[in-house]
């Protein structure tokens, strides 16, 4: 196999893991926090997990191990989108289980919780392992968008387990993965299998936290691999002063990533979707904003800047909310044949304009033509609008040529304004893990092995104190159950995951938003460069702003 000198290297990196996890696995005793509740719906959700609901926090810290003796087989997945450190997690929980005892086993169940149905995987072993260490993606098992909800796939997961003597299975993923690891974790005490299941947090969008889970893992890699290029992007513009980019950052629930690249990087311009909902801005709001940093800027003769937009912007913004609403039911049912039978844009348009409300189709009227179409293209399983498709960053773009094209024939404007756009998305799913996420995901995994071997289910792998240098990170557990509320998902109510928006109170927002007005008329930039792997530990094992922030 030919390797590239930085996979040899990572290859040969040893994760820090926090200070009582480096004690041996017999030192390693057990803290038991308080009860636990949900963070709302508590007597629904305790209705719905009887038996892995209120359960203790757990702390672990250096100790006698009492935890009872015995093989572990256990079985892991890796589930959702590919999060840098995925690899480090698989790492983590094998070395852990083979301290604990060489002749546990670790199954990888391939292609996500697929994989777990078909009873598909590979028994991992020393030389296959070594393969994947501190390297990034999921491709050591691949992944799979698969959930696991009903009673069927439940039984058939639970058949496999016992097939092969597997007692645990941790669920790597975000936060619908570890929603179908507590109802799974659930099934699996109710029916007295003996199967555990851990959790684990992942996500690049950084909306799976709380005040227990300091940061998902990939977020940290993911947020520097984006500023690194955002940078760059910024060097060109302030080099060739001639063009304004507009670029779109993955966040589609949350405005998490585009605030993090923004703190790194310091762009003209950075919209925030939870504020722009705070606020109920219009479409025609939020170029006028744009619009005024570009003027004010051509003022001083720099007809260039940068702007970052997060990839679920139109979500927030309310009339479109309703104009999507209102497109989706425009296409119900046998609507969305009629539709596309159609033979021409013109027709299409009347048929549009005939079914929304006079308020939607006024804000649909001022879409740039692509943008429209992209409205009623492909459609997600449910028949709604893929918003994740439309091209918010090229939106914006032509809805702030069209506003500084007002103005100049009002004699307001006397500068040029040229775009470009990008789309920032696979590019930091992938990507080699930051020191941080090498070992924050090793500790997690570590973690998870030794949640199995105190013979806890439900739970979610936890290290904390993540600001702080690795030796005084503290890891243990915490129910699923405790981050859970009732919602609406595809006309019934659920229990699911509450993901964390943008706390527009928070230290990392107030931040940004006391420097933003002068960011968006100077050129401030700030040009991180390459995730550094070598070298003082102030610039190599560095964490995200967003947490430097919050934990200051």
């Amino acid at each position: 196999m030919n390797l590239s000198p930085l996979q040899i290297a990572r290859y040969q990196y040893a994760p820090k893991l926090p200070g009582m996890l480096r004690n041996g696995i017999s030192e390693i005793s057990v803290r038991n926090g308080g009860a636990t509740e949900s963070v709302a719906d508590q007597e629904k959700i305790k209705a719905l997990f009887p038996n892995t609901y209120g359960k203790n926090e757990i702390i672990f810290e250096k100790g006698q191990n009492t935890s009872e003796a015995r093989k572990l087989v256990v079985g892991v997945i890796l589930s959702g989108g590919q999060a840098p450190g995925g690899h480090n997690v698989v790492c983590g929980l094998y070395d852990a289980l083979k301290a604990t005892n060489k002749d546990n086993e670790l199954y990888g169940f391939k292609g996500g919780p697929s994989g777990l149905l078909e009873d598909d995987f590979i028994v991992f072993g020393d030389e296959y392992i070594n393969q994947y260490r501190n390297t990034g993606g999921f491709d050591i098992i691949g992944s799979g968008r698969t959930k696991l909800e009903t009673e069927e796939q439940f039984e058939i997961v639970a058949a496999n387990c016992k097939k092969h003597g597997v007692n645990a299975l941790v669920i790597i993923g975000g936060d619908d993965s570890n929603t179908n690891a507590a109802v799974l974790a659930e099934y699996m005490a109710a029916h007295n299998t003996g199967v555990q299941v851990i959790g684990c947090p992942k996500t690049i969008d950084g909306d799976l936290k709380n005040e227990d889970i300091e940061c998902s893992f990939g977020f940290d890699t993911a947020t520097k691999t984006y500023s690194e290029i955002i940078g760059n992007i910024q060097r060109d513009a302030n080099s060739a002063k001639k063009y304004w980019h507009f670029i779109k950052v993955m966040g589609r629930s949350a405005s998490h990533v585009a605030l993090e690249c923004a703190l790194q990087t310091q762009p003209n311009i950075c919209l925030i979707g939870e504020e722009v909902a705070a606020k109920k801005m219009s479409l025609a709001q939020i170029a006028d904003y744009i619009a005024d940093s570009v003027a004010k800027r051509a003022e001083k003769g720099m007809n260039f800047g940068v702007a970052i937009i997060p990839e679920g912007i139109v979500e927030f913004v309310p009339e479109f909310s309703v104009l999507i609403a209102e497109i989706n039911e425009l296409l119900a049912g046998e609507k969305t044949a009629q539709f596309n039978a159609l033979p021409t844009w013109k027709e299409k348009y009347a048929f549009i304009e005939n079914g929304l409300t006079k308020e939607s189709m006024a804000v649909f009227a001022i879409l740039p033509e692509s943008i429209q179409q992209q409205l009623f293209l492909e459609r997600d399983p449910h028949g709604n609008v893929q918003v994740s498709l439309i091209e918010s960053e090229k939106l914006f773009s032509a809805l702030v040529a069209e506003n500084l094209k007002a103005r100049k024939a009002a004699g307001k404007f006397v500068g040029k304004f040229s775009a470009q756009h990008h789309f920032l998305g696979y590019e930091g799913r992938c990507a080699f893990p930051s020191n941080f996420d090498a070992d924050y995901c090793y500790s997690l995994g570590y973690n998870a092995a030794m949640l199995i071997q105190y013979g806890v289910t439900g739970y979610l792998s936890k290290v904390s104190n993540l600001s702080k240098p690795a030796e005084e990170w503290v890891a243990g557990g915490m129910p699923i159950t405790k981050m859970m509320n009732m919602e609406r998902r595809n006309g019934q109510d659920k229990p699911v995951i509450r993901k964390a928006l943008t706390e527009l109170d928070g230290k990392p927002f107030q931040y940004f938003a006391a420097h933003r007005d002068q960011w968006a008329v100077e050129t401030c930039f700030l040009y991180p460069g390459a995730i550094q792997y070598f070298g003082p530990a102030e610039v190599c094992d560095l964490t995200t702003r967003t947490l430097a922030l919050e934990k200051a």
